[in-house]
């Protein structure tokens, strides 16, 4: 049987999907929507998930890339919200621990610091006993020389000490895949590149369904369905607007913007903490390979998900606070590699307020009288934990026959994602590197895939070319082209240059002379003639303009 129509592949699950009908039907794609169809389909519902683009192609792709407890909503007295997240982290630390790496974090504290020392270790001590002593490291304060061993290239000027603690990093594009992936591992069916275009409503007016259109085989379906969960997250107003009535101003956009630089510039050797001395906000520099990421700002969005980016402004705002931390980086505009943006769905703390400082972290799930149920806001770290209570809710609109026939028994707490299944990230990559003989290509494979990088190295084994790196020195192979179609979905360019892997974000055409280079091989599995290359190839260049074009 070919991979293109195994019984996890897009033909198949668009079969099963128009031939189907659901307990739950979740539309949004990204690592709220993933996650509540793996709760569904893991407590034994018949599950459907849709999304209009990719798998994490909005927010969940354009993060910080962190898994942490939220060191910095201790100041404004969010403790629940940090306890909650410092359990969630130690779970996928378990779960998940090819994506979910321990990062070591520095927080160095200058003189007239607004966070000085005293408050800094009182905070970083709370931190670890709302994660009940049971992060990786607890934390240890430091005096200036003992910090400067640690980030030598830090300012000395005014340089007091500080502290280190502990957080973990993701990889936030394939952490969502892996979500959407082990949904499908449980019976989930599951529709990228799938737009909801209507309603399907019962006698009364209920809510059944919703119609869809399918942009990849141009077909129009009806998917019906007990409960339709809105997690669409920036888009939640639009998405509930499309399918009836305005829910009212539940989400407070919260716009934030990253850069990435090279690392050798800036000298971080793990992650920092910092205050910026230009406003005193809280930021990260933090490691990601060859780049340092520094991150992020936070303003209201003027414009929709799909038009937001970065400006020049904030762009400048995060260089200058990073030259000012790390004197000897000196960069400049032409020193960014690429840079993002992202709309956070915060769910508003009071009507009418355009602050995104005022808005809560935490999540809201509001029903419709239609039965449409909605979550808006809260952050990838606890996205296991909103998914829970998401279904919490929908099963209440659940006609109680299923509701009570349907309870299933693998928890989603004890249950791996794919790949993560093994207990030694250092075992599994000397393993590796053994058969691949590839330090950073072993440990890519590894971080990426966990358990299942023998079935994309089989690609390689069995073809030279597969065996090729896609573009040098960026770790991604060939062989992960074949099998991100085959096996993860992928139907376009953007779905492997900018989120099955990060060649959008490391490369500073942004992937678009790879684009090129593996758009013949992508066009061979996907059946593509030479006009649909063109074309992809067009849309390609218009999605990396879309995303990493930076606004005056």
């Amino acid at each position: 049987m070919s991979a293109l129509t195994g019984p996890h592949s897009r033909t198949t699950m668009l079969s099963r999907l128009a031939d189907g009908t659901f307990d739950v039907l979740i539309i949004g794609g990204g690592i709220t929507g993933a996650g509540v169809a793996r709760e569904a389909a893991l407590a034994g519902y018949r599950t459907a998930l849709i999304e209009r683009d990719d798998f994490a192609a909005g927010t969940s792709s354009r993060s910080s890339r962190l898994v942490h407890g939220g060191v910095r909503y201790l100041e404004h007295g969010h403790l629940g919200l940090v306890f909650e997240s410092s359990r969630e982290r130690r779970l996928l630390l378990t779960l998940a621990p090819h994506l979910v790496r321990p990062l070591a974090f520095t927080w160095p504290v200058y003189e007239g610091a607004r966070v000085p020392t005293w408050k800094l270790r009182a905070g970083l001590a709370l931190y670890d006993a709302l994660a009940l002593f049971r992060n990786v490291e607890r934390h240890a304060g430091l005096n200036a020389s003992e910090l400067l061993e640690l980030e030598p290239a830090l300012s000395r000027e005014g340089l007091t000490g500080g502290a280190r603690y502990w957080d973990a990093a993701t990889n936030d594009t394939r952490l969502t895949l892996a979500t959407a992936l082990g949904a499908a591992a449980a019976g989930a069916v599951l529709l990228n590149h799938a737009a909801v275009t209507g309603a399907l409503r019962a006698r009364g007016g209920r809510l059944a369904g919703v119609t869809v259109r399918d942009h990849v085989a141009n077909r129009d379906i009806e998917v019906r369905a007990a409960v339709v969960v809105n997690a669409t997250g920036p888009w939640s107003e639009a998405t509930a607007a499309l399918i009836g009535e305005r829910q009212g101003s539940q989400v407070l956009g919260s716009a934030g913007t990253h850069i990435a630089v090279p690392r050798q510039r800036v000298g971080n050797h793990e992650a920092v903490t910092v205050v910026s001395p230009l406003d005193g906000r809280v930021m990260f520099v933090l490691p990601a390979g060859p780049h340092t990421i520094v991150g992020t700002t936070e303003r209201p969005a003027r414009v929709g998900p799909d038009e937001i980016r970065a400006t020049e402004a904030e762009v400048t705002y995060l260089l200058q606070s990073v030259n000012r931390l790390f004197p000897h980086a000196s960069l400049t505009p032409d020193d960014v590699i690429s840079a993002w943006c992202g709309i956070r769905p915060l769910a508003a703390v009071r009507a009418g307020s355009d602050s995104a400082g005022s808005a809560s972290r935490e999540h809201a799930i509001v029903h419709r009288a239609d039965g449409l149920v909605s979550i808006t806001g809260g952050k990838l770290t606890t996205y296991r934990a909103m998914a829970a209570d998401v279904l919490e809710h929908a099963r209440r609109e659940m006609p109680a026959a299923i509701r009570v026939a349907r309870r299933g028994t693998q928890p989603s707490a004890t249950t791996p994602l794919p790949g993560g299944d093994f207990s030694s990230r250092a075992s599994l990559t000397a393993e590796l590197l053994a058969v691949v003989h590839d330090r950073a290509i072993a440990e890519h494979l590894v971080h990426a895939y966990g358990m299942q990088w023998r079935q994309v190295w089989a690609y390689a084994e069995r073809d030279a070319v597969a065996s090729q790196r896609i573009a040098e020195p960026l770790p991604y192979l060939m062989a992960e082209v074949a099998y991100a179609v085959e096996h993860e979905m992928a139907c376009t360019l953007s779905d492997m240059l900018i989120r099955r892997t990060h060649v959008a974000f490391e490369s500073r055409d942004h992937g678009r002379s790879v684009a090129r280079h593996i758009a013949p091989v992508m066009g061979a599995l996907l059946g593509w003639s030479d006009r649909q290359l063109a074309a992809a190839l067009v849309a390609y260049d218009a999605d990396a303009a879309r995303i990493f074009r930076i606004d005056p």
